[in-house]
């Protein structure tokens, strides 16, 4: 602030400055007021908004911890679904084999059956009838050849019966092996069934969680730029805040300066009416003796009298 010259001024021009000042000042004071009155309205709004977004944050931030345990249950039930299956394709390729293995057994066993055209026990008996009459019976030649050629089948069909009921053996042993491992691949189908039903189940839920999470986040998004809408509306508010304090602090400078002017100019004007008081007081005292309260507070506080 510049430097004020108060010397020349009047005291009529002093008091009518102080009261355009204080006048002004008022005005200031008050456009501040009205100032803080109006941010204390767009505050209480903005504080509205504020406790809304961070509850819906807060919010969100639930439904994300749920959701991303839900998708951790799911990618471990996943986890153990991938171990299942590369299991059951080693039991699957197992199984194909023993089918392979029956298979190929079934042919073969089928094979000797129809050359056999009979059991082990049927041929048997037919082939010692027959070779008890070749050795012993008393037949025709003719009759010796062909029961010769028969007994040569019979004993090849009976090497087939018998090689059919080996094999036969080996397919129920087979079958019997086999069982375990076809009976395993059952369960692995049952076990990844429901486990895919509680992995879907999870996933299910994973995407309901985060689908709540992004409309909440919405409306979390929108309320807080409703309040940096209310920060950009008060912003030029708070802007007449600080030069309207300055101005007032100069102001107030301004006043003292004047007030301190009409203050020495009060302090001289007392000091001569006590002095004239004085004389006036100590021409009593001269003359009559006869003093006021007055009269005898000046005398004392100037010295003039004592007890």
């Amino acid at each position: 602030m510049t430097e004020i010259d108060v010397s020349s001024m009047s005291e009529k021009d002093l008091k009518n400055k102080v009261n355009d000042l204080r006048a002004e000042i008022g005005h200031n004071e008050r456009e501040l007021k009205g100032i803080y009155r109006e941010l204390k309205l767009h505050r209480t709004n903005t504080d509205d908004l504020k406790e809304k977004r961070n509850g819906l944050n807060s919010q969100v931030k639930g439904l994300v911890t749920k959701a991303r345990d839900a998708k951790s249950k799911r990618d471990s039930i996943n986890a153990k679904i991938a171990a299942l299956k590369s299991s059951r394709n080693e039991v699957n390729a197992k199984t194909r084999q023993f089918s392979d293995n029956i298979s190929d057994l079934k042919s073969k066993r089928d094979d000797l059956n129809k050359m056999s055209k009979g059991s082990v026990e049927t041929l048997s008996k037919a082939y010692a009838a027959d070779i008890d009459i070749f050795l012993n019976a008393d037949i025709p030649l003719k009759h010796e050849i062909d029961l010769f050629g028969k007994l040569l089948d019979l004993k090849e069909r009976l090497g087939a019966a018998f090689d059919a009921n080996s094999i036969h053996q080996q397919l129920r042993e087979t079958y019997e092996a086999s069982k375990e491992v076809f009976d395993s691949r059952d369960d692995f189908g049952n076990e990844i069934g429901k486990l895919a039903e509680e992995s879907q189940k999870h996933h299910l839920e994973m995407i309901d969680l985060y689908n709540q999470a992004d409309e909440l986040r919405k409306a979390a998004d929108t309320a807080h730029a409703q309040i940096s809408e209310k920060y950009a509306v008060t912003a030029p508010i708070r802007e007449k805040i600080d030069p309207l304090k300055k101005k007032i602090a100069l102001l107030r400078d301004e006043l003292g300066i004047y007030l301190e002017k009409l203050n020495d100019i009060q302090v001289e004007k007392d000091d001569k009416k006590q002095e004239e008081h004085l004389v006036v007081a100590k021409e009593k005292l001269e003359k009559s003796g006869r003093l006021s309260l007055e009269d005898l507070k000046v005398l004392m506080e100037k010295g003039d009298l004592k007890f």
